[in-house]
């Protein structure tokens, strides 16, 4: 199942991507008897009986064109609105580390991000005032579908509800000016995700998926999900001996290689009010 969150009405909404556009459930749910999820948050505490209450729905609605919206009209929000938890993973792909100059970590680094950070597919996010060195940092993020503690890795993607794009936007001036990299992680919209969330059954591997990042069009990562360090379910599980992940939270799995800071200083040509970054994940859209 394939879902994004829209502006409507001046409220968020969710909706199913189908061949036929995006199924707004909002709508079709309000003569439908049964309750269905009308919000990412809702369907991840509702696990497989909310996939399956919105597939009956959607059956039952798929002849009235109405309630199909296409895709290029909707004003996107974060997929998941309401997450507890932004969990950050630094230095996780081989390859970003040998750019930055850095040894392999012996355990996944985590920072944390805060919801003010969430922002939707193709918003404008405003340069924080005073930040000279913006980065990018595409990445593919691991979102729980089940309260997890203590798990085991072999056990860890089952406490998945799915995936989706992520952007670790990143004020390099600001992350370096102390041990903590908290300032230059958590300014407003330094954490777009989206457009879809992608249920786990849609996704066989994820740690073997292509990703890109581009800025104005140009290639700027090009790599693979299989460089990363720790694999998502050894991220999941050793976040879970640390900390419950509860429905909802967002793990960001790491950045491959091709960051602005990874540039020598002479080509390190930081982000800037008009540029377009992009982020492209296999099968993530």
């Amino acid at each position: 199942m394939i879902t994004v969150t829209f502006l409507k009405n001046q409220q968020y909404s969710m909706g199913l991507r189908t061949v036929k556009g995006i199924f707004d459930v909002g709508s079709a749910a309000l003569d439908c008897p049964e309750g269905v999820p009308k919000t990412s948050m809702e369907l991840l505490l509702r696990g497989e009986g909310g996939k399956e209450s919105l597939a009956r729905l959607l059956d039952r609605c798929w002849g009235e064109s109405s309630f199909f919206l296409p895709e290029e009209s909707l004003e996107y929000g974060s997929c998941v609105m309401e997450p507890q938890k932004i969990i950050g993973v630094g230095l996780n792909y081989r390859r970003h580390a040998d750019e930055c100059g850095l040894p392999y970590p012996e355990a996944p680094i985590l920072f944390g991000k805060f919801n003010n950070t969430l922002a939707g597919h193709k918003q404008v996010i405003p340069l924080p005032r005073g930040a000279r060195k913006v980065d990018y940092e595409g990445e593919l993020a691991v979102v729980i579908g089940e309260k997890a503690k203590n798990v085991k890795a072999e056990e860890a993607l089952s406490y998945v509800y799915g995936y989706c794009i992520a952007n670790d936007l990143s004020a390099r001036d600001w992350q370096t000016t102390s041990s903590q990299w908290f300032l230059g992680k958590s300014c407003d919209n330094f954490c777009p995700t989206g457009p879809y969330l992608v249920s786990r059954d849609e996704i066989e591997n994820p740690n073997k998926l292509s990703i890109q990042t581009y800025v104005n069009g140009a290639v700027r990562q090009d790599s693979s999900t299989s460089d990363m360090i720790f694999s998502c379910e050894e991220i999941v599980s050793y976040a879970s001996r640390h900390m419950t992940l509860f429905p909802g939270d967002i793990i960001l799995t790491g950045t491959p290689e091709g960051v602005i800071m990874g540039y020598p200083e002479e080509r390190q040509h930081w982000l800037k009010a008009g540029d377009t970054v992009s982020v492209r994940i296999e099968k993530l859209g």
